[in-house]
């Protein structure tokens, strides 16, 4: 086990300086190019395989306690350790991302996005990947900055060398946002360890804020926090998301939603709710109204992009859909209760999911149409999948009915927990604020609901008044992207159908979070 996690953090990084290398002359194939890209495929494949095998070796009777651990001195002027672990809170969000990437690396090995050498994309696509698993394994708050930041520089490359109209302001917007807001996080950072003596996330854990101040707590979590919202991305701090989203190739989109935005969600949890509580409680009121106006807000943008006439750009949809989803992930964080954090703990894993198909199949519909405009698949080329490429409209109905929390399928019971959580926020927290945002969360449901359902009747049924110039038929599902795309249905319905599976891993290890370790 322990070999297992230290294989999977470091095989990321071989990989990638394996693929800057010449292929062997009996492995390039048709060409050189094609070897870089089976190369990636192979190397996220092992990399998937071994956490499976981490997962089924994970003791699931003790879902609380850190296993597969390594604890070794790194630098000692500042007690700084190289800590890893994992528990049932990280266990999931390291299984996801190691299977998005390997279908990501999948999908790339069939269409791959214009730009430069495969090579530099095969490369920055295992850095990315061994920046966001290590963020889930670390348990050392200097490392995990070095892991949160590690992410910064490969996704900036993906979106302006390999991205659409406008990929190089959305790629700077996104390197300003998260590096300023990373600068801010890493004093509070700092300021945490300093004042404790350890930058041990068990042992400040377990310590539970007792040898903080409540000063020092309140600036930790102001700094910290601005940092994570700003990955969230929490409102109003979102704006550089849907630029980047627009503008980024199909897996860079899959990828910075399905995994990239968790590591900030994750940062909330992990660090600020043990380690800060005392500042958390002060904060949380204004946390969970920041979350509440953040899904109203997603959902608006939502219907203003999907509305005829509008001009709305279905990949920008889908990421102001994303600052709604994640507002129900913060709101489930700021109630401080069992209920609430593990909604968001599972909503976390269902948007993955569930919005890592949904640009899948954007990224899908603007190939086969050269434009993810509304208007245009909608009308002029009249789009209506069901009956020119009718799995394609199936999928795509799926994956928006699992989007606005339809239940049976996952991304009810996150939603659901988090609006539980607000009607009971932790003691000391105001009932009447946090019922006040659970009934702004309700009122997102039904925005959701609204919006994407248009989308699927503009998309999937076309505008019935307009003269098509598109061929009466058009290319289907192919095989790689069926098999890109089935693993992520079959979870949605998996975890809809059985959400035990996900709850008995992260309840025992939020009640323990939440009781600093004690129980």
């Amino acid at each position: 086990m322990q070999f297992l996690l230290a294989f999977i953090l470091a095989a990321p990084l071989i990989g990638a300086a394996a693929a800057l290398l010449p292929a062997p002359p009996g492995l390039k194939g048709k060409s050189p190019e094609q070897a870089v890209l089976r190369h990636g495929v192979t190397v996220t494949g092992v990399i998937l395989a071994a956490a499976i095998a981490l997962t089924l070796g994970f003791d699931h009777d003790t879902p609380a306690r850190f296993q597969a651990t390594t604890d070794i001195s790194w630098i000692q002027a500042l007690n700084v350790r190289i800590h890893l672990g994992i528990d049932g809170i990280s266990l999931p969000l390291l299984l996801m991302t190691a299977l998005l990437f390997f279908l990501c690396a999948l999908y790339s090995y069939y269409k791959l996005p214009e730009g430069p050498s495969p090579k530099a994309f095969v490369a920055l696509l295992l850095v990315l990947e061994a920046g966001t698993l290590a963020t889930f394994a670390v348990l050392d708050l200097l490392l995990f900055f070095l892991a949160f930041e590690m992410v910064l520089i490969p996704m900036y490359f993906l979106i302006a060398r390999w991205g659409g109209a406008q990929r190089q302001a959305a790629a700077w917007k996104f390197i300003l946002f998260t590096l300023l807001g990373s600068v801010v996080m890493l004093l509070g950072l700092l300021l945490i360890g300093l004042n404790s003596g350890t930058f041990d996330m068990v042992a400040l854990a377990s310590d539970n804020g007792r040898e903080l101040t409540h000063t020092t707590q309140l600036l930790a979590v102001l700094a910290i926090g601005i940092g994570l919202a700003v990955k969230t991305p929490m409102w109003p701090l979102h704006s550089w998301l849907p630029d980047a989203h627009t503008a980024a190739p199909t897996v860079g989109s899959v990828l910075l939603a399905g995994v990239l935005l968790k590591m900030g969600t994750y940062g909330f949890v992990r660090i600020l709710l043990p380690i800060t509580p005392g500042g958390m409680q002060t904060f949380a009121p204004y946390l969970g109204a920041f979350a509440a106006i953040g899904i109203v807000y997603g959902s608006l943008a939502c219907l203003a992009l999907a509305r005829k006439g509008n001009k709305g750009d279905l990949k920008r949809l889908i990421a102001y859909s994303s600052v709604g989803h994640m507002g129900f992930v913060l709101l489930g964080i700021a109630t401080m209760t069992p209920t609430g954090v593990n909604g968001a703990l599972f909503a976390n894993i269902a948007h993955g999911l569930i919005t890592g198909l949904l640009f899948f199949l954007v990224g899908a519909l603007k190939d086969r149409y050269g434009t993810a405009d509304l208007d245009t698949l909608a009308g002029a080329t009249g789009a209506a999948l069901y009956g020119r490429a009718p799995r394609l409209g199936a999928f795509l109905a799926f994956a928006a009915v699992a989007s606005l929390g339809l239940p049976g399928l996952a991304g009810f019971w996150g939603e659901m927990l988090a609006l539980f959580g607000a009607f009971d926020p932790a003691e000391g927290l105001s009932r009447p604020a946090f019922l006040t945002y659970m009934a702004l969360g309700g009122l997102g449901t039904l925005l959701t609901a609204g919006y994407l359902l248009i989308v699927v009747r503009r998309v999937c049924m076309g505008d019935p008044k307009a003269k098509s110039a598109a061929p009466a038929a058009l290319p289907d599902i192919q095989h790689y992207e069926f098999a890109a795309w089935t693993p992520l249905v079959a979870l949605t319905v998996l975890a809809g159908l059985w959400p035990a599976i996900l709850l008995g891993l992260t309840d025992p290890a939020v009640q323990k979070l939440l009781a600093g370790g004690n129980s």
